[in-house]
């Protein structure tokens, strides 16, 4: 111990005296002091005493709805790397289809009495889904705190991306490329974030495109989120003579270039395409995907500090905190092919009649 203790002290720069009394969490030691002791111990490898290590302040629940999008992953992992200087554990919760439901997930985390919890893209984000679920939450009380879907009447914070201003985005990036006729991919209506997405791409074509309102119609489709929902929905408008697509999800983007490639389409030759999310390995798509970035590592850290400030009994004012996505310009979009206008056939001009030669005796 002695040679650990000298080690130690020569590393911090302090005495044995210093160190042993910051090992033995004994009073009398500045506090910039017995943090360079710890530091010492952490870059020579010693693990620190079990009365130093940083105490777990307590789980926190994040409710996600899927794994199989890249973008729910990524969410948990910035909340995660959020949640670690706060002291508190994340309790990952996945539904999938036929699995464990929310509530169910929700019950289980009171159970193992969490701090708060964080619901991404949840029920809240529902129209047709009973919010009250939520209340009943808050009135334990439970901080809690959601990202993605605005449900009015629920007092708590809300973290979303700017989905109309996202479709807004993309229409006017394919109106700039030469391109008029333009549909939308997305996903069921009774979700908050597709009737904000449907809003703003019916805004944008209408500001930018002569384009009839009862056509937008029948060019926004909406299907299931994922590549099959995305694929389906691209056959039926690329049948009705698109040549640019906004896409709901990155996901969906790729189903609909599939859907462009079993016609025998190109893309972005003869159809762009635009996604949304901006997720992990987009930018290694064939071809590298266009889409909307959505600011996931700024949204993640905010619902953190507001959960934890909610916790901590400093609430957030109980409104929804909206952030701007970006759009990321890469290889599936493209000038559209101007149409060949059609040949004009010469007028045929009345032949001269040919001068007889005097044929010679």
């Amino acid at each position: 111990m002695r040679a650990r203790l000298s080690d130690i002290a020569q590393q911090a720069e302090v005495s044995e005296a210093t160190v042993s009394r910051v090992l033995n969490d004994r009073p009398g030691v500045a506090p910039e002091t017995r943090q360079a002791v710890l530091t010492a111990l952490d870059v020579l490898g010693y693990e620190r005493p079990a009365r130093l290590r940083k105490r777990s302040a307590g789980l926190v629940g994040l409710v996600v709805p899927e794994l199989d999008n890249p973008i729910f992953p990524a969410f948990a992992q910035i909340i995660e790397s959020a949640l670690a200087p706060t002291g508190y554990t994340p309790v990952l919760c996945t539904q999938t289809p036929g699995g464990v439901r929310e509530d169910e997930y929700v019950e289980m985390l009171l159970d193992r009495q969490v701090s708060g919890i964080v619901f991404v893209s949840g029920l809240h984000a529902d129209t047709a889904a009973d919010h009250d679920r939520y209340r009943t939450l808050l009135a334990r009380p439970l901080p809690i705190v959601m990202i993605n879907g605005y449900a009015p009447g629920i007092p708590a914070p809300f973290v979303s991306c700017d989905d109309r201003e996202s479709a807004e985005l993309a229409v006017a990036h394919l109106v700039a490329l030469g391109h008029r006729r333009i549909g939308l991919i997305t996903g069921p209506d009774r979700f908050v974030p597709v009737q904000r997405k449907v809003a703003g791409y019916k805004a944008a074509m209408g500001r930018l495109t002569d384009i009839a309102e009862d056509e937008l119609t029948e060019l926004t489709e909406l299907s299931l989120f994922g590549v099959e929902g995305g694929e389906a929905a691209a056959g039926r408008l690329i049948e009705r003579g698109v040549t640019g697509l906004v896409c709901g999800s990155d996901l969906m983007a790729l189903g609909a270039i599939r859907a462009a490639r079993q016609r025998g389409l190109s893309v972005p030759g003869d159809i762009s395409v635009v996604g949304y999310d901006d997720s992990p390995l987009m930018a290694f798509t064939d071809p590298p995907l266009t889409t909307v970035r959505q600011p996931v590592a700024a949204m993640a850290v905010a619902a953190v500090r507001a959960l934890v400030d909610e916790i901590n009994g400093h609430p957030s004012p109980n409104s929804e905190y909206l952030f701007r996505p970006e759009l990321v310009v890469r290889g599936s979009t493209a000038v559209t092919r101007p149409v060949d206008p059609p040949k004009r056939q010469r007028p045929a001009t009345p032949s001269s009649p040919t001068p007889s030669l005097p044929i010679p005796a």
